[in-house]
C-alpha cells in the first residue's frame, strides 16, 4: 500500500528542478490527491472555452501568481479555493514537484501535491471551470494511459506526454506535471494502492 507518508518522503528526497528565466510568469497548481476504497485518485478540472489561456484543456487547478502572494503555495491554494471551493484548510501538502514552462503561455509553474478529504463538495468557479472531475491514480500509471512523443520547440526536442482515461484526453504542462508525479510514485512502489 501508498501512503502518504512514502509519497511525502519520495517528493522530499529528490533534488527540485527551478527554472530560472524572467521572461516567464510565475503561475502554481495543486495536484489534489483523494483516497477512496483504498485506490488514490487526482482531481482535474476542464477549463472553460472562452478563458485566455488554455481554453478547453484538462488542467490541475491553479493560475498565475498575485502580487499579494506571499508564495507560489499561496498561490496554488488560492487559486484552488477560487476554482474549485477547496478550503486551503482541507489539504495536506505533500510536497513540490519540479517546474514546468508553458511554451506558448510562457508561465514557469510550480506544482504541488497535496491530500484532501473524500468526499469533498467542491463549488466550481462557473467562469473558469467547466466541470471537476476524478481519475483513478492505478489507471493512470497503466503504460496503455500513456503516450509518449517527441516534438521540436525552438531548437530543442523535447518529451512530450499524453494520458487518456475514461475519455479524458489530458496533454501540455498538466500530461508533463502529472507524468513526472507518475516516475516518482513508479519509483516508490510498482503499484498504486493508497492508504492514509
Amino acid at each position: 500500500m501508498l501512503g502518504k507518508e512514502q509519497i511525502k518522503r519520495a517528493l522530499a528526497s529528490r533534488q527540485k528542478l527551478i527554472i530560472v528565466d524572467s521572461s516567464l510568469t510565475d503561475a502554481a497548481v495543486l495536484l489534489p490527491i483523494f483516497v477512496k476504497g483504498g485506490r488514490c485518485h487526482i482531481v482535474f478540472t476542464k477549463r472553460t472555452e472562452h478563458l485566455h489561456h488554455h481554453s478547453g484543456q484538462i488542467s490541475f487547478p491553479g493560475g498565475g501568481r498575485h502580487s499579494d502572494d506571499e508564495s507560489l503555495l499561496e498561490t496554488a491554494l488560492r487559486e484552488s479555493r477560487e476554482e474549485i471551493g477547496l478550503k486551503e484548510s482541507d489539504v495536506e501538502i505533500l510536497g513540490e514537484l519540479d517546474d514546468a514552462a508553458t511554451v506558448t503561455s510562457l508561465f514557469r509553474i510550480t506544482p504541488f501535491v497535496g491530500v484532501i478529504p473524500y468526499p469533498y463538495k467542491f463549488k466550481r468557479d462557473k467562469f473558469e471551470v467547466e466541470e471537476i472531475f476524478a481519475l483513478p491514480l492505478e489507471g493512470l500509471m497503466h503504460k496503455a494511459a500513456q503516450k509518449e512523443e517527441k516534438a521540436v520547440y525552438g531548437d530543442k526536442i523535447v518529451k512530450v506526454y499524453t494520458y487518456e482515461l475514461d475519455g479524458r484526453v489530458i496533454w501540455g504542462a498538466t500530461a508533463w506535471i502529472l507524468n513526472q508525479f507518475l516516475e516518482i510514485l513508479r519509483a516508490v512502489e510498482s503499484g498504486a494502492h493508497c492508504q492514509n
